[in-house]
This record gives structure tokens, sequence and C-alpha cells, in this order.
């Protein structure tokens, strides 16, 4: 089943819902802002989608560059970071079995299909 971590308010992420849809694919919405990730899911989630967790990381948040910006932070500060404040997290995300992909522009999403 195809996951995607969604916000809402966010017009990227309802244009991959739009596109996910368009294609008639069941997938599972997570809307990581009620329902924050665990640690050891943003690891996996990582791992999937073969990046570093800054890479991950909303840098342009008020939260980000109030609290973190400038820091040395470690992978795991940064991992702690994005599960303490998901809104930290770059979205949408698709998520497949064994692939994940931030679907900026959505048609990304065709990368793992």
């Amino acid at each position: 089943m195809i996951k995607i971590y969604h916000n809402p308010r966010c017009g990227k992420s309802r244009c991959a819902i739009q596109l996910l849809e368009e294609k008639g694919l069941p997938f599972e919405t997570i809307k990581y802002l009620e329902t924050p990730s665990t640690k050891e899911e943003l690891l996996n989630l990582l791992h999937k989608l073969g990046i570093q967790p800054i890479d991950l990381v909303r840098t342009k948040e008020k939260i980000w560059i109030e609290q973190f910006k400038g820091k040395i932070l470690s992978d795991d500060d940064i991992v702690n970071a994005l599960a303490e404040f998901p809104i930290l997290i770059e979205r949408p995300i698709i998520v497949t079995e064994n692939k994940a992909v931030i679907a900026r522009p959505a048609e990304k999403i065709n990368e793992i299909l």
C-alpha cells in the first residue's frame, strides 16, 4: 500500500494526493502533524528516501531558524528535532514498501511507482 505523509494546508501535498487519485492508486494518508512519527519511523523513512536527515528538514521554518540554524548538529540531533517538531519535515512524502520520494514536484511520484 502506498502511503503519503500529508499536510492538508500544503498545496504541493494536495497536488500529490490529486495525482495519486487520478492514477486510481489506493493509498493511506498520514497526517504527520496530527500523528507524529517516532524516531525509529523517521530513520526507516530516511533509509527508504536514501537521503541524509538534513535533507528532510524544512530549513526555512521558524522553529528551525530559531532553535537549530547555525548550530553543529549530528544526524541523531536532526532526527530528534524532526520527531519533536514534525512541522520541520519536508512534504509531501510518498512511500511504497521499499522506496520513498519527496514529491516536489508531484510528478516525482512516478519515480517510485
